[in-house]
């Protein structure tokens, strides 16, 4: 009976390390946005960001992320737009070239449904944020889809002429698609 602990313990540590999937796949994944301009829809997108995201799928709720979102890699549709963006009246590239979220707390909502509580830091200024999202197993990877608004103001993203709501709209939505997998 004494060689029946081990065992045991080995059991429950690799089938609990087996499900936990940790490996971003960037290739299969994005980050967009959406704002209104003059009440028109802009889409835009993050072409170049990190994700550390750990997630079991049997214990979502144990999951955790921190994502990084290159800034000068932002794509608003024209050259012109994404200089404009990177201005300091937009996001002041130069100074903050990175955005970032961390979670802090996951909470199940529903089936295959969930909430992300976590910190936003957007041009040096951090606001606490909640990121709904679902989580779904498809071939050998786990997929998690959200979408969630930012008041693109209480970051000072859009000053001076920019600061009127009526020319762009302070919502911006964003979305985003992450594909994780096992680690390799």
């Amino acid at each position: 009976m004494k060689y029946g602990l081990l065992p045991v313990l080995l059991l429950c540590f690799s089938s609990a390390t087996a499900e936990e999937f940790n490996t971003l796949r960037t290739q299969q994944s994005s980050v967009t946005f959406v704002s209104k301009q003059m009440g028109v829809p802009v889409a835009g997108s993050f072409n170049k960001f990190s994700a550390d995201i750990a997630v079991n799928p049997a214990k979502p709720e144990t999951g955790s992320a921190r994502i990084s979102i290159d800034l000068n890699n932002m794509d608003a549709g024209s050259a012109e737009a994404n200089d404009e963006l990177g201005s300091r009246s937009w996001f002041d590239t130069r100074q903050h070239p990175v955005a970032r979220f961390v979670s802090s707390h996951v909470t199940r909502t529903g089936d295959d449904r969930y909430e992300a509580l976590g910190n936003m830091t957007i041009k040096g200024k951090t606001l606490s944020v909640k990121a709904p999202f679902t989580l779904k197993r498809v071939a050998g990877t786990v997929v998690i889809d959200g979408v969630f608004p930012i008041k693109r103001l209480d970051y000072g993203i859009g000053t001076g002429i920019w600061a009127d709501t009526s020319v762009v709209a302070d919502e911006v939505k964003i979305t985003f698609h992450f594909t994780v997998g096992k680690p390799r």
